[in-house]
Order: C-alpha cells, then structure tokens, then sequence
C-alpha cells in the first residue's frame, strides 16, 4: 500500500549547522490532486509536479523529504489500517526528521488527527495535518498557504532547540488546532475547522503566535510508544424526539459490539422512557460500554445536573466531557483494540489521556 522509499529530498544543506528535516506525508485529498493540462482532469499527487507548483518550499532553509501512499484515499474512504499505516511510517521515521506534515482529505480529517493523537503516545515531535478545499495547482488554492505555514510550524523551535509543538495537530486557514478537539464544521469555506472547546495552539498571522502554555508537552522520562491496535465494535446512536423501541433495539443488537456512543440533549440528557432505560442498563450489564456525549457543538455532558441525565449515570453510562465525536469514537477504538477489561476502558475514558477532554 505504501511507497517503498521516499521521493528524492528538496534540498542538500549538509553545512554545520543541522538543517531541521521534515517529512510530508501524501495520503490522499484535495490539496494533492493536479490538474492535467492536457485533459484538465485532476491526477495524484506526483512530487515533483506538486513542487513545481509550490516555488516557495526552496525559499524553506530545510530539508524536506515526501512520501506518498501509492494508491491516495480518498478521505471518505478513510479506514483504521490507514491509520495503522500513518502511525507505522511516523514511528518508522520518527528519529530521522524534526517534524512530520501530513496532507489529507478534509472530509474525515479530525477522525485521523484524533485517532493519532492517541497511536502516538508521548509524541516529542510536531505531527502537523493540513489540506485544502482547492487543488495546489488552482490559482485561488487555500494549499499553499495551509501546506507553507504547516512546514514553518513542523520546523518551528525554542530558544533551546526543542520543538515548540508536540502534538498531532490540524493546521487550516491560520489556525493551529489540538487534533483531537476538531471537528470539520464547512464543506464550502476555507474555514473549513473548528475547535469548540480547547483554544487554537498558535494563530498564523504576519507572525506565528504560539500559544505555548496550552500545548501538550511529552513525559520527559517516558519514550515515544507508538501503537497500532484498533477495534472497530463501536456504534453511534442519535436520539430524537419520538425515537421507538425499533431502532433502538435494532442498534443494540449489532453483533460484535463493544461500545455505543449515545448522542443525546443538551448536557446529556435523554428521553426519561423506562423501555429506554431498561435496554441501557442491560447493555451495561452485558459488558459493553455506553458513552454520553451531547448534539451540542460547544459545551459538556453533565449527567448530574437534571434528573433526565442522572438517571444515565445511575445506570453507570460513562460521561464523555466535552470530546468531540471523532475523538471519543477513536479513543474507544484505540482501548478496545488493546483488549483491557471494561473496567480499564471505563476509568481511561474518564481520564484526559491525549489531551481530549477537560476532566
């Protein structure tokens, strides 16, 4: 599925001083496809046309290295194994660059950013995600300025030397999110990113202003650890008003479940039925694991603040704070595909492991 090897590097600069490197990562999107002149159809990524197309990265005084998945994904298309292989090729590589730039589709882009945010743990080393809305090659492409800012952000150091952002992020339209706080709220603006509830790391405007008390920073004593383990048994159930036993029934029932995602009201609250109530509780009791978070875009579940929540708590349905939707559907995954007892999952849900949720 991977390139073998990674395209030609930009740039020698073997002098004294250590030019920082950087890997760009193509794994599929918008940003990479280029038009054909002949055709005018959009083709993948092909680095040495793209760099045509960019000038700018020889003004860069770095080394930069690309490596493209050999067949792009589509973002729609984006799966866990993908994830699996964009972890490998960082960990593969994480001693070799300063800083890693990953271009993706924009569709499902905060479900990667969220998904690696918890495969890299301990990450020492900026993990930057960007894309566009327009291909690299159209004249009013928002690539450019995504793809530059994110490789000066991927360089970026302290006075010491040490990287300034160490975690996985999404860089869109001059803003630097924690990845796994977005969520993709545009399908037509360059705006295309938000992040409700955890304020940008940095903002890009004639300077890159670093917001470094909010940045996540690694376990000095603790090694990076990557993992690959995943387990997809996860299901998202919205309610609405009038939804019947029916569709209920029929989402707790899926086989090989482990987990569900209940989107319920405001600060997580949901319809008192006792036929309700009945089949969470069961679902508890049969070990597998019910996660509360709220439709709202901004805000948190807080299940003791009416009586329409407490009784979700009672039941023992775990809060899910103010994550996004990417994030705790990631999160389940990545502990689920580690197989530890439902108790284990429990008390990690309930804990701000990758920076998630504000516990």
């Amino acid at each position: 599925m991977l390139s073998t090897k990674p395209y030609p590097q930009t740039s020698h600069h073997h002098n004294q001083k250590q030019v920082p490197r950087i890997l760009l990562i193509y794994t599929g999107g918008t940003i990479g496809m280029i038009e054909n002149p002949a055709s005018g159809a959009l083709e993948p990524f092909d680095f040495p046309r793209f760099r045509s197309y960019v000038p700018e990265l020889q003004g860069f005084h770095l080394d930069i290295d690309a490596f493209a998945f050999d067949t792009p994904i589509d973002s729609s298309d984006m799966e866990p194994r993908y994830w699996v292989e964009m972890a490998h090729v960082i960990a593969t590589h994480y001693n070799d660059y300063d800083g890693f730039v990953m271009l993706h589709g924009t569709d499902t882009m905060a479900y990667t950013a969220s998904a690696l945010s918890f495969m890299l743990q301990n990450l020492g080393k900026p993990v930057i995600i960007t894309g566009s809305q327009l291909p690299i090659g159209q004249l009013r492409t928002d690539g450019k300025e995504n793809l530059l800012t994110s490789i000066e952000i991927a360089a970026a150091t302290n006075e010491k030397g040490q990287p300034i952002v160490t975690e996985v992020c999404i860089f869109f339209e001059n803003r630097l999110l924690r990845g796994n706080r977005t969520t993709k709220i545009n399908a037509e603006g360059f705006n295309a990113f938000r992040s409700y509830n955890y304020p940008p790391l940095a903002t890009a405007g004639i300077h890159i202003k670093y917001e470094e008390h909010l940045i996540k920073r690694p376990q000095p004593t603790a090694p990076f650890t990557p993992h690959y383990l995943l387990n997809t048994g996860v299901m998202i159930l919205t309610l609405f008003p009038g939804i019947g036993p029916e569709v209920v029934d029929a989402c707790f029932n899926v086989k090989g479940l482990r987990a569900v995602i209940l989107k319920t009201f405001g600060a997580g609250n949901a319809p008192q039925k006792p036929w309700l109530m009945q089949r969470i509780e069961r679902l508890i009791d049969n070990g597998i694991i019910v996660v509360n978070v709220t439709q709202c875009s901004k805000g948190a579940v807080e299940m003791n603040r009416y009586e329409t929540g407490l009784h979700l708590l009672q039941a023992g349905v775990v809060p899910g704070y103010d994550s996004t939707i990417e994030s705790v559907i990631t999160k389940l995954m990545f502990l689920l595909g580690h197989d530890y007892p439902t108790d284990k999952i429990i008390r990690l849900m309930n804990t701000n492991i990758a920076g998630e949720i504000t516990a």
